[in-house]
């Protein structure tokens, strides 16, 4: 019985390849991206994440999901599609101003590529769930989602079975400040103030998709 439960941790520290037709080639992208860019950059990271829990199942270590709390761990995911991105689009560079905004500029637009705020660029962004995605102020800004399902850090207390890693949807588009609701936060509450993307936001994203694994949902 351990052995077999050995067996399918090993399993799952395998990412889930990329569905086969699974990139839409009719994606309306800013700034020179393409398609193709976004599809090496996820390639990239499924090869990171794999090398990564593959190591650590050698040295009896759980895997990165399941080690680090859930908004880290989508945290990881962003930040290497933000880093990724522009190793294969030369139009594109990530903002180099610490905590700047969005994640992805033009290149060589700003001094040293570097900028606080603009609304120019990418924000980038990677989520567990299939709609209702936050950012920190209503505005406007081209915002890209990666959408992925993988083990949580107490799904194994919980009894769920371990799973691969899997990119479930890619999609983004210029959002308007009106396609946000603001969250705000009461006087005595520590939360951070968020704002959601709304249902117009939301249309105006999946209208744009730019990956989707078919084996588990449909557009």
């Amino acid at each position: 019985m351990q052995e077999a439960d050995n067996d399918v941790e090993r399993s799952a520290c395998a990412p889930t390849p990329l569905h086969a037709t699974g990139f839409n080639p009719r994606t309306e992208l800013p700034y020179g991206l393409a398609i193709d860019h976004i599809q090496l950059a996820m390639l990239e990271f499924l090869s990171f994440l794999g090398f990564i829990n593959q190591q650590l199942n050698t040295q009896g270590i759980e895997r990165l999901e399941t080690m680090l709390m859930a908004a880290n761990f989508s945290s990881v995911v962003g930040e290497f599609m933000g880093s990724s991105i522009p190793k294969h689009c030369q139009f594109i560079v990530k903002n180099r101003y610490h905590n700047g905004h969005p994640d992805l500029i033009p290149a060589d637009l700003f001094v040293n590529n570097a900028v606080q705020h603009t609304d120019i660029g990418i924000e980038v962004k990677a989520s567990r769930y299939l709609r209702a995605w936050q950012g920190h102020n209503p505005e406007n800004i081209w915002l890209m989602v990666f959408i992925f399902d993988c083990n949580r850090p107490d799904d194994k207390a919980k009894g769920k079975s371990p799973k691969s890693f899997r990119f479930l949807r890619v999609v983004g588009a210029k959002l308007e400040k009106s396609d946000w609701l603001f969250s705000g936060r009461s006087a005595t509450s520590r939360r951070t103030i968020t704002a959601s993307v709304t249902d117009s936001g939301y249309q105006k994203m999946l209208s744009n998709w730019m990956y989707n694994d078919f084996d588990i949902l449909q557009i």
